[in-house]
C-alpha cells in the first residue's frame, strides 16, 4: 500500500467524489478494474463524463456498494471472467505451436533397461 493511499483510507471523512484511482482504493480492487467494472455495468460514473476524461463517482455510492456482499461478489466474478475469456483468446491466437511443452513418453522397453 503506498502512501497516497493510506492517507486517503485513513480519512475520518472521505471527499464526495472519487476519481477512479481511489473508488478503486476503496473498493478494494486495482485501478484498471475498475474500467473493467465500469464496461461491465458494474459501476457508473456520474453525470455524462466523455470517454477519455476524467470520472467521478459518488461516495455515497460508493459506500453503498462496498457493504453489498452480493455485489462484491458479482463484480468480483466479472473480473476474474474478463481475465479468463482475454487468456483464453491470447491462448487462441497463438495456435498448438506455443502450447506448453511436452514431456516425452518413456518407451517400456528404454525403461526395462533401467
Amino acid at each position: 500500500m503506498n502512501q497516497a493511499q493510506e492517507q486517503f483510507l485513513n480519512l475520518k471523512t472521505h471527499p464526495a467524489r472519487m476519481r477512479v484511482e481511489e473508488a478503486a482504493w476503496y473498493l478494494g480492487f486495482a485501478t484498471h478494474e475498475i474500467t473493467i467494472l465500469m464496461a461491465e455495468g458494474h459501476l457508473k460514473p456520474l453525470g455524462r463524463p466523455p470517454a477519455t476524461g476524467v470520472k467521478y463517482f459518488s461516495a455515497v455510492t460508493l459506500e453503498e456498494l462496498r457493504r453489498d456482499q452480493k455485489w462484491l461478489a458479482r463484480a468480483s466474478d466479472c473480473v476474474v471472467q474478463y481475465w479468463k475469456s482475454r487468456n483464453e483468446k491470447k491462448t487462441a491466437r497463438r495456435g498448438p505451436s506455443h502450447a506448453a511443452p511436452r514431456v516425452p513418453e518413456v518407451n517400456a522397453s528404454a525403461a526395462a533397461l533401467n
